[in-house]
This record gives C-alpha cells, structure tokens and sequence, in this order.
C-alpha cells in the first residue's frame, strides 16, 4: 500500500477533529464528571467519553461519509465490514485515569484502510502531548520526528512491560533477562512509547480491543516496529470482532526474541 496525498488529509482532518475533541475533555477534566460503569462494572465511561464520540462521529463523517465507524462508546453493527476505510475510535483511552484526575489518558483516532492503519492521532492534552503518523509520513510528537531504530545497548536489558496476567504466561526464569517497568493506565500510550523508544517493548493482555491498539499502530509501522500475536501474525483491523488476544509490540529484531519469553500457547 502506498502513502497517498489523501492520506495525509486524512490525518490533517483527524488531527482538527482531535483537538475539538481534546478540548470537551479537558473542560470535563477534574471537575467531577457524571461516571457509570459498563462490562458489569468493570470499566468506567464518563459524560466526556460520550460527547467526544458524539462529536468525532459527527465531526468525521460529515466529512467524508464513505467512511466506516468504529468507536468504544458506540453500538457496533457489521455496517463498517463493507468499507474499506473505518475510522477506529477510543474518545478516552485510560478513562480510569480521566475519572481520577491523573493526566495519562489520550483521545485517540484510527484510519485503517483495507484492515491497515494509515493514519493515527493520539491526543494527550492534560500530558501535553499530540502523537500522530501517517502511512509514509513518518511519526511525530509535538511536531518531533520519532527516529526509527534507536537500537539497544547489548548488554542492556530490555526495558519491557509485563502486566501480570501476561507474566504467568511466560517461560521459567524468562524475565530474569528484562527490565520491568510500569505500562500506565492508557494502552494506546503505551503503544506509542514503543514506537518512541522510551520502551522497548509490550506485552498486551487479553482482551484488548482495536480501538485502544490502531491509532498507536500507524506509529509503530513509521518507526521499524511491529504489533502482533504470539504466533507472530500481524494485526488485521475491521475484523467482525474487534477484541484481541495476547499481542506484543516491539522493534522488528525484539520480536522474536520476546515471543520466545512466551510459553506455547498449548502451555507445554
């Protein structure tokens, strides 16, 4: 797939509609949002997470209504599986850090085409932070050019974030080798620390979903990394199920190392 001048206004779009977005956020931000609880009671949504869905979605697709549509706090329909280009939204990623006042959270909005992301934007307004890359384009924070392939010192440990669940599924003694560090409460930044390269790598429980990971990913794909299942597949988005397995996200000459941390996934 090449990158196309379409691509790129694609992402100025995303980007203005970004900020609209981050800025109903911010005016809810630590000022007590009307908070209930889906996934029997295990996930907060806030008044803001609804508006900002509202708004992307209408924002979005007025102006380009070909598109399909994919948002955490909308009712899915298998409408979306005939486009070949959806936009994959997450209107707050890390909503318990929004609810409680902490800055780690980020607006974060996909474009993937033909089940690739080309475009991203992750918008982190309370870190000060706008992330964004498109196919071809390169990755940027705050207007700096992510570099591709900073390496890592041989006889450093990787610097890794293993959640726990992800840990009890790993190899005897196999975290001896890594350095552990903690992954925050927005999946999608973490994501994009990887292609940063303030973490080498991420291992991703289960049931993750499409919108927390493809924003984040059109990143990892500008940087020399890669996002995938521990058989080595590769992400494929607009799938009927938008939910995942365990993923690991990591530098092209990481990731087999890191899957090999993994025990098979039979457990023998």
């Amino acid at each position: 797939m090449q990158a196309t001048r379409e691509h790129a206004d694609d992402l100025a779009l995303m980007l203005e509609g970004s900020r609209l977005a981050a800025d109903i956020a911010m005016s809810h931000f630590r000022k007590d949002p009307e908070v209930w609880y889906k996934n029997e009671g295990r996930s907060p949504v806030s008044e803001a997470d609804i508006a900002i869905d509202l708004l992307l979605r209408k924002f979005l697709l007025a102006a380009r209504p070909d598109y399909g549509w994919l948002s955490e706090e909308a009712e899915d329909t298998e409408q979306r599986l005939s486009h070949r280009r959806v936009f994959i939204i997450d209107p707050i990623d890390g909503t318990r850090a929004y609810v409680s006042g902490r800055p780690d959270w980020c607006v974060s909005i996909a474009l993937v085409e033909d089940g690739k992301p080309v475009a991203g934007v992750l918008a982190a307004p309370a870190r000060g932070e706008v992330w964004l890359a498109h196919l071809g384009g390169g990755a940027f924070l705050n207007g700096v050019r992510l570099v591709a392939g900073r390496g890592n010192q041989p006889e450093m440990p990787l610097r890794v974030a293993v959640p726990d669940v992800v840990a009890r599924e790993m190899r005897p003694g196999a975290q001896d080798s890594l350095e552990k560090v903690a992954g925050g409460p927005s999946l999608a930044l973490r994501v994009a620390a990887v292609a940063q390269g303030s973490l080498d790598g991420l291992y991703i429980r289960p049931r993750s979903s499409e919108w927390d990971l493809a924003a984040a990913d059109s990143m990892l794909a500008e940087t020399g990394h890669i996002l995938v299942d521990r058989t080595g597949g590769r992400m494929v988005y607009n799938a009927p199920d938008p939910s995942r397995g365990l993923l690991v996200a990591a530098s092209r000459e990481q990731m087999p190392g890191l899957l090999g941390l993994l025990q098979p996934a039979d457990g023998h």
